[in-house]
């Protein structure tokens, strides 16, 4: 079997048991290949193990379901269909993830998902620089982006993400949720704010106003500089940030994820 064919069932298993305990040698039982290769795989393709994968999938979903039922939801029971059998233990994953605990986030929830499901492009599984090219689907948010023909969006991404990721991994997710929350803050109520790659981010607004968007680009931008805390340390972050109007009425799928892209890139350089 390809490697492209075992990374992508592999993540559509994954995805299918969310809410089970699914073990790789399961995964590699299914797929009729070793667990060790599975393993080597996904963490080449993904560049994280499966276990942190999952993690970070079962807290994005467990997210949606506290803020989606923010009066009713009992936090154990979110923590019991999510696989973790105490709300001690469900508490110390979810703040791994979202650096604040189930009860403070249902208090304010945010509208974006965290760790969106990765969906990979087969050209990119026998390339050495896949692991820079993998993607997040967004097809979701399409017939939003549609509906909003020739409104603003502002995208931002973080400048200096590879020095932070040096500190750990952890410090890296840290920076990519503050620059989600500073998306998150400048943008207005009816402004949809997505992820579209690692740490690139995008919020579709509900305005043809270009004062509007640079408004909120402006907002970011002030921002530069400012820390967040890990460990003791304070690490600043900055992001880069550009707003455009996109005529979206005929774009296809991949054509409007490569000109997200493509605006970032631009920025960048």
């Amino acid at each position: 079997m390809e490697n492209l064919v075992l990374i992508t069932r592999t993540l559509e298993l994954l995805e299918d048991h969310l809410t089970e305990n699914i073990k790789t040698e399961e995964i590699a039982r299914r797929l009729y290949c070793s667990k060790s290769t599975i393993e080597k795989l996904f963490r080449y393709a993904i560049n994280m193990s499966i276990r942190d994968y999952v993690i970070r999938r079962r807290m994005s979903r467990a997210a949606r379901d506290l803020a989606a039922d923010q009066e009713e939801a009992v936090i154990l029971d979110v923590a019991l269909k999510y696989g973790y059998n105490s709300h001690e233990a469900f508490t110390r994953a979810f703040k791994s993830v979202w650096n604040i605990t189930p009860s403070e986030y249902r208090k304010n929830p945010v509208r974006y998902e965290l760790f969106p499901a990765f969906r990979l492009e087969k050209e990119l599984m026998e390339d050495e620089r896949m692991k820079s090219k993998k993607k997040v689907d967004i097809s979701k948010l399409y017939d939003d982006i549609r509906e909003r023909q020739s409104c603003y969006f502002v995208a931002v991404d973080i400048k200096n993400l590879i020095p932070i990721n040096e500190i750990s991994r952890k410090a890296g997710d840290l920076a990519i949720l503050t620059a989600m929350n500073r998306l998150e803050t400048a943008a207005g109520e009816e402004d949809i704010v997505f992820r579209i790659g690692g740490d690139e981010f995008v919020a579709l607004t509900n305005s043809k106003d270009k004062a509007y968007a640079e408004a909120m680009a402006a907002k970011i931008l002030k921002q530069n500089g400012e820390t967040f805390s890990y460990e003791g340390r304070e690490i600043p972050l900055n992001l880069h940030v550009t707003c455009y109007q996109l005529e979206t009425a005929n774009l296809k799928y991949a054509e409007l994820f490569a000109d997200l892209q493509n605006r970032l890139d631009q920025t960048k350089a």
